[in-house]
């Protein structure tokens, strides 16, 4: 079974609509592969405020109503993601931050998969682009490379 880490620019496009969204296509085949028990998704606690603050912004400039903004965090909830503390990681993920430019909140991600040995799966383009080099560190838009 493959396992990765899972940013919540990928599980955004899972919970919110997808008018002109890009990669919401893959972003459901990752879920369906989750689903069929194929993949195995982890993420760190930092995920559940991150993804809560997504669907709030979509809520408070009505691309969602408040009601449905819930209901999508319940159902995202009763995925039961695996949840890493983040607490563990927080000097790699500082140490990554200082030397690659990037905020703390991304490179936890990063140092999650580092320590884990596995793949961080992102629909951020720019932040590929940037770490993809150096960590295990995909885009959303090329998920064969999980094979």
């Amino acid at each position: 079974m493959i396992a990765c880490v899972l940013d919540a620019s990928v599980a955004a496009k899972w919970v919110l609509p997808a008018k002109d969204e890009p990669l919401v296509d893959e972003a459901i085949a990752l879920l369906e592969r989750y689903a069929a028990g194929l993949v195995t998704l982890v993420v760190p606690d930092l995920f559940w405020p991150e993804i809560a603050n997504l669907i709030w912004k979509a809520a408070r400039n009505e691309r969602i109503s408040v009601p449905f903004a819930s209901e999508q965090l319940n159902w995202l909830q009763e995925l039961r993601l695996r949840t890493a503390p983040s607490a563990p990681l927080v000097n790699s993920a500082m140490q990554i931050a200082v030397v690659e430019r990037r905020a703390v909140y991304d490179s936890l991600y990063v140092a999650l998969a580092v320590s884990r040995g596995l793949s961080f799966v992102t629909a951020d383009e720019r932040l590929v682009n940037a770490l993809g080099t150096k960590f295990p560190v995909r885009w959303l838009g090329s998920l064969q490379t999980l094979e």
